[in-house]
């Protein structure tokens, strides 16, 4: 249902913070350090799009580009580097990389730059998941059919929701996750946006109620 990636960066702090962005916008994100991991991450379960940091403890960035590359992989790839000179850029995207952002850049425009790339994936790269279809960038759902029309935080809830089924959801989780906060004030906050998000859900399919209240623990989705 959601689409997965794979950022391939060593230093810690960086990864954090990217991780954080792109789970909050809905991503499912596997870190790996080192260049091993991520190959072997990659042979047994490719992911929808991978961030590829160049200087790594054990090599390359680009090395995993070519491979890819050389094998005929069409994986979307974004490299992520320091190195800011018209040459490493060039040479990125000669080796069959998709994209180059060069550091330092924002969180944000790093998910235009994987929403963007997921887009030119094209359809193979939508999700689908009992009845729920989300669109690989990740701003609009269907559900049985029809478009819901969800505002923002309800659509980075229902994200959250789908990109674990039937895992119980604290609210602080959901809080931390589509709001930024978990403050213990605004945990009304996800119960009222929870509750809309039911109605929008019921009005595409009446018969159906997928999300589940866990009185004291937090929220699932059912999608069986």
């Amino acid at each position: 249902m959601v689409a997965r990636i794979l950022l391939l960066e060593d230093d810690p702090a960086i990864a954090h913070t990217l991780c954080f962005a792109l789970e909050r916008e809905g991503f499912a994100v596997e870190h790996k350090s080192w260049l091993h991991e991520a190959r072997s991450s990659l042979a047994a379960s490719p992911p929808d799009l991978a961030l590829l940091d160049l200087g790594l403890p054990d090599g390359n960035g680009l090395d995993l580009c070519r491979e890819l590359r050389q094998q005929g992989s069409r994986l979307p790839l974004l490299i992520l580097s320091a190195r800011a000179e018209e040459w490493d850029r060039v040479l990125g995207l000669e080796l069959g990389a998709d994209d180059y952002l060069a550091k330092p850049f924002s969180p944000r425009e790093l998910v235009a730059r994987v929403r963007a790339l997921l887009r030119r994936a094209g359809p193979a790269q939508t999700k689908q998941a009992a009845g729920f279809v989300l669109e690989a960038d990740g701003l609009q759902v269907r559900f049985r059919g029809q478009v819901l029309p969800l505002t923002r935080r309800e659509l980075g809830l229902l994200r959250h929701l789908l990109a674990a089924p039937s895992r119980i959801h604290s609210r602080e989780a959901l809080l931390d996750a589509v709001w930024g906060q978990s403050a213990e004030s605004l945990d009304r906050t996800v119960d009222t946006h929870i509750k809309t998000l039911r109605a929008k859900l019921r009005a595409a399919a009446p018969e159906l109620d997928p999300i589940r209240t866990h009185r004291g623990l937090g929220y699932s989705i059912e999608l069986s």
